[in-house]
């Protein structure tokens, strides 16, 4: 264990190094198209997620890739740590995220966040703020991007009961067991093999009550099975599941 603190450790530096360096390359595509920033946005996702392969010795593999549609699309991804959201932004071609509206304050960051056109919502504006992400995010999806969501809200914990609303739009659910190696509220990583998977997308047509049924069903049953698999591979790897209580002598 004292190898893996260590390694996190050393990942963790270097992630944020990593971040500030891309950062000042994504400096010039300020006043390029907003396509131009997301290239760099991709560049990093996929620089973290190999540094943290030759860091951690975490793998990550990517399931139903094919069933991933072209244009325009809402996906729901299951939300157990902060991995997934820079590591589902390689695969769109024009990703929108809703963020809390504080984080446009970050210098550089929340440039470019504005620059990328991302929709912004005041968690304190209510009812207001509301409508206005609901006006604009339909017309961002009919231009042809793609919205990604966490249906949750936050991060959970890998086996905290879900919470779900509906999106009202079509959307691909995404699995993943992310949290065993990228842990909330921690700075530690850990070795295994990270898996995202890509599920059935969900028709159009669905009633409100029919949707969310349908999506927790599907997020959950396969996350369930994901992360029972990881945790196999985690008790042969150390013996048990990291954060686990040990099993008495």
């Amino acid at each position: 264990m004292v190898s893996i603190f260590l390694r996190s450790l050393v990942y963790n530096v270097l992630f944020y190094a990593l971040l500030v360096f891309w950062i000042l390359i994504a400096v010039p595509t300020y006043l390029m198209p907003p396509r131009a920033f997301m290239a760099v946005a991709k560049a990093w996702a996929r620089s973290s997620i190999r540094l943290m392969r030759v860091i951690c010795n975490t793998k990550v593999e990517y399931r139903g890739l094919e069933k991933i549609p072209k244009g325009p699309l809402i996906v729901a991804s299951k939300h157990q740590s902060m991995w997934e959201t820079f590591a589902l932004l390689q695969f769109f071609d024009a990703p929108l995220f809703i963020y809390k509206r504080e984080l446009a304050w970050i210098p550089f960051f929340g440039w470019y966040l504005i620059k990328s056109k991302m929709i912004g919502v005041d968690r304190d504006g209510g009812m207001r703020s509301l409508m206005q992400m609901a006006r604009r995010a339909p017309k961002e999806i009919r231009s042809g991007r793609q919205l990604i969501i966490f249906p949750e809200g936050t991060r959970t914990p890998v086996d905290a009961p879900p919470h779900y609303v509906s999106s009202g739009v079509p959307c691909m659910p995404v699995a993943l067991n992310s949290g065993l190696f990228w842990p909330r509220r921690t700075f530690m990583r850990y070795p295994g093999t990270l898996v995202v998977e890509f599920l059935d997308p969900l028709p159009p047509d669905l009633s409100r009550r029919e949707f969310i049924t349908r999506i927790r069903a599907s997020i959950e049953d396969a996350t369930n099975r994901l992360v029972e698999a990881a945790r196999q591979e985690q008790a042969q790897l150390f013996g048990r599941v990291p954060g686990s209580t040990p099993a008495k002598a």
